[in-house]
């Protein structure tokens, strides 16, 4: 089945029917936290509601393990976003068990790149380049420590602002249960 054509024909009812009512809010969170998480199929719905989160409370970021890589990355520009531009005054990191992250193999990556048609002259390129995709393309042992490398470079950005507490937790992605792993009031 064509997923684009059931999307826009679903749309075209949600937005004919005014089912978007139920979800106007404003641009600023209401909580006045951004969220910064993974992309993890299980916790698009899941997340919000172990946290009691509505629309309009979080801003929230999602990629792969929610892991900052880039401290002048896109993730991070858009944490500066919330926090300069969009009255969030809270980060919080977010990881959680069984992440597709921890298992990342870069080198079965770069292989499957070969497989689906990525030349090894542009994956040479690349290397000559200076991008070292095995580092890149490196997720983490241990969900924890990577919440909290992750909490660690954004604490220590040099554009952060003063005195931010910058949270780290874990979700189950079963049941919900969260897991404090920062407490950035006690950073």
């Amino acid at each position: 089945m064509d997923h684009i054509k059931e999307i826009l024909e679903y749309n075209r009812v949600f937005v004919e029917n005014k089912e978007y009512e139920a979800y106007r809010t404003g641009r600023f969170p209401n909580k006045r936290m951004v969220i910064i998480t993974c992309m993890d199929t299980r916790l698009t719905e899941l997340l919000p509601k172990a946290m009691n989160l509505r629309n309009g409370d979080v801003k929230i970021i999602k990629n792969a393990g929610a892991i900052i890589s880039q401290p002048f990355g896109s993730v991070m520009r858009s944490v500066l976003v919330a926090l300069y531009e969009l009255e969030a005054d809270e980060v919080l990191v977010i990881g959680h068990y069984e992440c597709g992250m921890a298992a990342l193999n870069a080198d079965h990556m770069v292989n499957e790149m070969l497989d689906r048609g990525i030349s090894q002259e542009v994956l040479n390129t690349l290397e000559n380049s200076g991008i070292k995709l095995n580092k890149w393309l490196k997720g983490f042992d241990n969900i924890e420590e990577g919440v909290g490398s992750t909490v660690k470079l954004i604490k220590n950005h040099p554009l952060l602002p003063p005195n931010t507490p910058v949270h780290g937790m874990v979700i189950h992605p079963d049941t919900g249960e969260l897991t404090l792993v920062v407490d950035g009031h006690q950073q």
